[in-house]
């Protein structure tokens, strides 16, 4: 599936080499020395949203967009973007576990998508936009699944089609792409409200 006539329309107006997934810690250089870092990877439907989202929680150092959980080696945003290489736009977030922890980063996440949409986000339609966790080892599994059954028997959502899955190959998208939201904030901002996205987080989760 492709976006929506909407979803083309936005875009037109406004608009690597893989990695394989899994769960690291490494040092980053901050203004008060460097941090022993870890990563997430989530899908929440337009990287440029989840990404911009991510990028606002204290304890995140950045997050990167990218392609995850598809067949093809290193795919360009037009092939994921035609829904032929079953990758969903996703971000890796890289964020510093002494300020926020992963079970709290997932819990942010929920409150960031539509976790009852299946293979869709907000305007943009399509698998490439499915929303999903991506754990690298056990206990982040253990964490967002239980997340999820939280999620599901607090009543707030009837049903949830986000997927949970063991981590892939993440391919980081074309420069672009990244930090889309600083560098072009006015048809970013006029893309994200023209898509309805804040509306409706606030439909589902009420005001933050």
């Amino acid at each position: 599936m492709k976006r929506s006539t909407a979803t083309l329309a936005l875009t037109a107006i406004l608009c690597g080499g893989g990695v394989t997934a899994t769960a690291f810690a490494t040092d980053v250089s901050t203004g008060t020395g460097r941090v022993a870092t870890e990563t997430a990877i989530f899908a929440g439907g337009c990287f440029w949203c989840t990404e911009a989202d991510f990028e606002k929680l204290p304890g995140v150092i950045s997050a990167e967009s990218g392609y995850t959980a598809g067949k093809e080696v290193n795919p360009t945003y037009e092939q994921v973007s035609a829904g032929n290489t079953g990758h969903t736009e996703a971000v890796r977030v890289i964020y510093d576990p002494a300020r926020v922890s992963y079970p709290q980063l997932v819990e942010y996440f929920w409150r960031t998508i539509d976790p009852t949409a299946k293979n869709r986000q907000f305007c943009d339609v399509g698998s490439q936009y499915r929303s999903g966790i991506y754990w690298q080892n056990e206990a982040e599994r253990k964490v967002a699944e239980a997340s999820r059954e939280a999620l599901l028997k607090s009543g707030k959502v009837s049903r949830i089609h986000t997927e949970i899955l063991a981590a892939s190959a993440f391919y980081p998208a074309e420069e672009y792409h990244q930090d889309y939201y600083k560098k072009n904030p006015l048809r970013y901002n006029y893309y994200r409200r023209g898509c309805g996205r804040d509306a409706q987080l606030e439909n589902i989760w009420g005001k933050r």
